[in-house]
C-alpha cells in the first residue's frame, strides 16, 4: 500500500451544527483542528521567531507563499538550503499556496491563457510565467507538507459566464497538477473549489474536483470584499459539498466572527496575514473588540491588554508601555502586538473545539459575540 503523506481523523461531530473535531496528521506532526494557521509569506512570520510561533502562539502549522519565494530568494536556492523547513528553521508543518491569488490580483500586469499565466514581477517588472506543471515544481522543491493546486480566483462581481469559464479552467489545472506531482509521500496536494458567488458553479467546482480524489479541499474565491451576507451564504453552501472523510480548508479567512462561522459550517483549517497586519499598525484583538494602541486614553493605563487572554504579551506588559512603543515606532511594540494577535486566534480555535467536543459551541458563539461586540 502505496504511503501517503496526509491522513485525516474526524474525532467528533457538532449534532447542533456542521462544525467538527478532527486531527491531520502529517509528516512534521499531527494537527488539531479546527485550526488557525498563522502566514509566513516570505518563509517568516512578521516579527516572530520559530520559537516564539511554538512556544508563545502554539502554531503547529504556518503558510508559506510560492509566488513570493518564487520571485526572492528563488525557489531553486530553498532547495538547495534542504528546503523551506530548513532554511526558515521550522520544524512542524508548512502549507504552500499555489501562487495563483498573487498572480491574479497583478491585474494588468499579467495575461492568463489554458497554458498559465504570465506575468510581471511587481519586484522589478520581469517577465515571468507559471503554470499548474510550474507551480508543482516550485512547491516541490520548496518541500511543504500541503501544497496547494494552481487555481484562478474569479475577481467578486464578476459574470456567471465569466466565472463559469475561470472555473472550469481550474479544474482542467487541478488535473495537471496531480499528474505532475509525483511526491505523494511527502506532499500532500489539495484542490481548491472555485465558483465565485454561483451556487450551480460551486458545486460542479465541487464534484469535479472530488473526483480527482484530492487528499484535502480547499474554499477559494470568497472574503474577496463580498458583503458577509454573501459570504455566509456561499461558505454555508459549499462547505457540506466536499468530503467528510477530508481535510477543508477555507482560504484568507482570520476575523474572529468569521473564523468562528466557518467552524459552525464544518471548516478545519483557516489562514489570514491580518492578525501580523494589525499589530504592525498597532491595533490589537481582545475578548472586548478590537483596540487602537495608538489611542491616547492608553497613556496611563496599566492594565494588561486583555484579562482574558494567556499570551507572553498580556501576562508581562501594560497597555501604557505598548501605547508608548507604539507611538515611538519600536519595533518591539508591533512584535508584542503581533505575539498577542496570532495568540489570540489560534487560542480562540482551541476554545472552538474544546466547545465543539463539550456540545456548547452554539453557546460559546454567544457568549463569544456579546463579549467582542458583534451584531448577528
Amino acid at each position: 500500500m502505496e504511503k501517503k503523506a496526509l491522513s485525516f481523523e474526524l474525532i467528533k461531530e457538532d449534532k447542533r451544527t456542521n462544525a467538527r473535531v478532527g486531527v491531520i496528521h502529517l509528516p512534521h506532526g499531527d494537527i488539531k483542528t479546527p485550526v488557525f494557521m498563522p502566514v509566513g509569506t516570505q518563509a517568516t512570520v512578521k516579527s516572530m521567531t520559530p520559537d516564539e510561533l511554538k512556544n508563545e502562539v502554539g502554531a503547529h502549522i504556518i503558510l508559506s507563499n510560492t509566488y513570493h519565494l518564487y520571485l526572492r530568494p528563488g525557489h531553486e536556492l530553498i532547495k538547495e538550503a534542504g528546503g523551506l523547513h530548513k532554511f526558515m528553521n521550522w520544524d512542524r508543518n508548512i502549507l504552500t499556496d499555489s501562487g495563483g491569488f498573487q498572480v491574479f490580483s497583478l491585474g494588468d500586469l499579467r495575461k492568463i491563457t489554458e497554458d498559465g499565466v504570465e506575468f510581471r514581477s511587481h519586484l522589478d517588472g520581469s517577465k515571468h510565467f507559471i503554470s499548474p506543471e510550474k507551480s508543482m515544481e516550485i512547491q516541490n522543491y520548496l518541500a511543504s507538507d500541503i501544497m496547494m493546486a494552481f487555481d484562478e480566483c474569479a475577481p467578486y462581481g464578476a459574470s456567471h459566464e465569466y466565472v463559469e469559464k475561470s472555473m472550469e479552467r481550474t479544474t482542467r489545472w487541478a488535473k495537471r497538477c496531480k499528474d505532475y506531482h509525483k511526491n505523494t509521500e511527502n506532499q500532500a496536494l489539495f484542490g481548491i473549489v472555485q465558483g465565485g458567488f454561483y451556487k450551480d458553479l460551486r458545486e460542479k467546482s465541487a464534484n469535479d474536483l472530488i473526483k480527482l480524489d484530492f487528499p484535502g479541499y480547499a474554499i477559494g474565491g470568497i472574503s474577496v470584499g463580498e458583503p458577509k451576507e454573501e459570504f455566509l451564504e456561499m461558505l454555508r453552501f459549499t462547505t457540506p459539498l466536499l468530503p467528510k472523510d477530508k481535510p477543508r480548508y477555507l482560504m484568507g479567512v482570520g476575523s474572529p466572527d468569521y473564523l468562528i462561522e466557518a467552524a459552525i459550517s464544518g471548516i478545519d483549517m483557516c489562514d489570514c496575514v491580518m492578525p501580523t497586519r494589525m499589530a504592525r499598525n498597532g491595533t490589537a484583538l481582545t475578548h472586548y473588540g478590537q483596540v487602537n494602541m495608538l489611542n491616547a486614553k492608553h497613556t496611563h493605563d496599566f492594565t494588561t491588554l486583555d484579562k482574558d487572554c494567556d499570551c507572553y504579551t498580556c501576562k508581562n506588559y501594560t497597555k501604557a508601555y505598548i501605547h508608548h512603543l507604539i507611538k515611538a515606532k519600536e519595533i518591539l511594540g508591533a512584535r508584542l502586538l503581533s505575539i498577542h494577535n496570532l495568540r489570540f486566534l489560534v487560542k480562540l480555535m482551541e476554545d472552538v473545539r474544546c466547545a465543539i467536543e463539550e456540545e456548547r459551541l452554539v453557546e460559546f458563539k454567544e457568549e463569544f459575540y456579546e463579549k467582542y461586540g458583534y451584531k448577528e
